[in-house]
Order: C-alpha cells, then sequence, then structure tokens
C-alpha cells in the first residue's frame, strides 16, 4: 500500500477524534498547553495503537469483532455524550465543567473513536503493509487532528458561554450514532 493511500486512511480515521477533540476545547476553553497534549497523545495513542493490534489478532477474531464493534464505540460515546449534556444543564446552577484531564473519560473517548480503527487493522493482515510505519502516520495526524481541534474549540469556546458543555456531548453523542447508522446500513 502506497504512503498517500495510508495517509487518506488515517485522515478518515482522525474525523471522528477531531470532532471529540473539538468538544474538549469548547467545554474546556482554557485548557493548558499540556492538557491538550495529553488528550491528543491519548487519542493518538489508542488510534495508531489499534490497527497494530487488529493487525497482529487479524482474520481469527475479523468476524467476532466487526458483529458489535459499533455498538461498542455507540455506547461509549451516547455514554459520555449524555454525561455532558446532562453537566452541562446542571453546570449553570452548579458552575462546574466536564474534565477531561480524568484518565478514565480520556480513554473511554480515545477507545470509542477507535474501534474503527481496529477494524482497519484487521483489513491491514491481508495486505502487505508496513504495520509499525502504518500506526505511527495514523497515530501523528490524529495527533495533529486532535491539537489543531482543541485550539479551535478552546477559541470558540470563550465565546460560546457556560452552556457549551451540551454542545460537546451532543458532538460525541452524534459520533456514536454515526458509528452505529453506518454499520447498520452497510449490513
Amino acid at each position: 500500500m502506497d504512503y498517500l493511500t495510508l495517509l487518506g486512511i488515517a485522515v478518515g480515521l482522525s474525523f471522528d477524534t477531531f470532532a471529540v477533540s473539538l468538544s474538549c476545547g469548547v467545554v474546556k476553553s482554557k485548557i493548558i498547553f499540556i492538557d491538550a497534549m495529553r488528550i491528543a497523545f491519548t487519542m493518538a495513542l489508542f488510534q495508531g495503537g489499534l490497527p497494530v493490534a487488529g493487525f497482529f489478532l487479524g482474520s481469527t477474531v475479523s468476524s467476532y469483532v466487526s458483529s458489535f464493534d459499533h455498538w461498542v464505540a455507540f455506547g461509549l460515546l451516547l455514554f459520555l455524550g449524555v454525561r455532558m449534556i446532562l453537566g452541562g444543564l446542571t453546570a449553570c446552577q452548579e458552575k462546574k465543567e466536564y474534565d477531561f484531564r480524568k484518565l478514565s473519560v480520556l480513554i473511554t473517548m480515545a477507545a470509542g473513536t477507535s474501534i474503527d480503527a481496529f477494524a482497519v487493522g484487521v483489513s491491514f493482515a491481508f495486505l502487505s503493509i508496513n504495520i509499525w510505519g502504518a500506526g505511527l502516520l495514523i497515530g501523528a495526524v490524529t495527533f495533529l487532528a486532535s491539537m489543531i481541534a482543541i485550539r479551535i474549540g478552546k477559541s470558540a469556546g470563550s465565546h460560546l458561554g457556560s452552556r457549551v458543555e451540551i454542545l460537546g456531548g451532543i458532538i460525541l453523542a452524534a459520533i456514536g450514532v454515526k458509528i452505529l447508522l453506518e454499520h447498520l446500513m452497510a449490513a
């Protein structure tokens, strides 16, 4: 597989991460650089690592994982999205922001947006590809997309007021629904 095709796959895989990172920047408009790096690194680690894991598991689990991967992504993202929406609705009273710095929240977001990367890795097992280079490229593209999205969200977040957490929750839930619908429509 040539690097231009692989770059296209990496960009396509980073779209969900871009949207989630955008919501992180919107919700935490005062996010500091080290927190943005942590979010982007976690997203990149999962997005670049799951294709490698999928590659090595290969055809052994492809039929098993493909039967429910979309449900897992949908459930994780919907859960986070609903929690954010509910938090945004009560934030006006409590003045509380959703904390993306928690490792459990980061891992849930990263896993939810990277399940499709696992499936891509399984398909890579049937191709002649340098999986380590592919994983690094996918991770690097994801990292850059995430950092750019957080910056854009940070700029927009300060102008949107205290209810931006609701917007972030809607984005996460919408990504979960999108993933589910894509898989159900393809079936």
